[in-house]
């Protein structure tokens, strides 16, 4: 295996400076901006100027604070135009399969609701009735309501009403969650920021849902764990549920969003 690849230690030091920059709230005085970044002021201002040059960075002319420039701006488009959730989360969600030995799924909003687009199968396979262009219930599935907690209150009732006409969405027959309940699970779910079913809509298979996140806020997709409830525990607090919930917050970083930011 190749080691270590050699790099510059000088943009590695302007970047921690650029990276304080993101992070911060309002553009910031030099002395501030470099204590964060953990190096004295005489040090930081040079990359500073430099960064200017660029317009990675700019300087109020008033207040002389450091804000991010029309270049980092640019930059930054220009990598969100070019991001794939999917491609860029299928590492992740192979290696997710992979280290918890049940199968994951992806889905993504389609136009009939949630939809199945990646299926990483386990050592394990399970017999479920599902594949690449699955539908599954906007309420009856840990999927589905990963979906129903994140997205528009419109959106989902135009999507409830939908499932009622379409027999053949997957869990759309259960029943399982009665209209005066589900307000307060779908608050749940956002507190947790998880789903999970267990032992519906298939009886004796489990699942565990976490959604993923955009720069915006906005629900990417969700990913889905599922296994035999014999061998996949489905508690909130399990190492299933921390490996998702892991990897969900991972490929959500590698889609801009930041913890803490409010969810639209």
């Amino acid at each position: 295996m190749a080691g270590p690849q050699r790099g510059i230690q000088s943009i590695e030091v302007g970047g921690a400076l650029l990276r304080v920059l993101v992070d911060a709230d309002a553009p910031l005085p030099l002395r501030e901006l470099a204590q964060r970044a953990g190096m004295p002021a005489a040090k930081a201002h040079p990359y500073m100027v430099s960064f200017g040059k660029l317009g990675l960075v700019e300087q109020d002319p008033v207040t002389g604070h450091y804000g991010l420039g029309p270049f980092a701006l640019q930059l930054g488009l220009a990598s969100l135009e070019r991001l794939s959730p999917l491609r860029l989360a299928a590492p992740s969600l192979a290696a997710l399969a992979a280290t918890i030995g049940h199968t994951v799924a992806v889905a993504v909003l389609g136009s009939h609701g949630p939809t199945i687009v990646a299926i990483h199968e386990s050592s394990r396979p399970i017999h479920v009735n599902m594949r690449v262009g699955t539908v599954m219930s906007i309420r009856n599935t840990a999927t589905g309501c990963v979906f129903a907690a994140f997205l528009p209150a419109a959106v989902v009732a135009g999507l409830v009403a939908r499932e009622s006409r379409d027999p053949a969405i997957t869990g759309q027959d259960t029943g399982r969650v009665p209209r005066t309940d589900i307000d307060p699970m779908l608050a749940e779910i956002r507190t947790r920021r998880m789903a999970r079913a267990v032992g519906y809509p298939l009886p004796g298979i489990n699942a565990l849902s976490a959604p993923v996140f955009d720069h915006r806020g906005a629900l990417a997709l969700a990913i889905t764990a599922l296994g035999p409830a014999g061998s996949f525990d489905p508690a909130w607090d399990g190492p299933l549920a921390e490996a998702l919930r892991e990897c969900a917050d991972r490929v959500s970083a590698r889609l801009g969003y930041r913890v803490g930011q409010a969810i639209s």
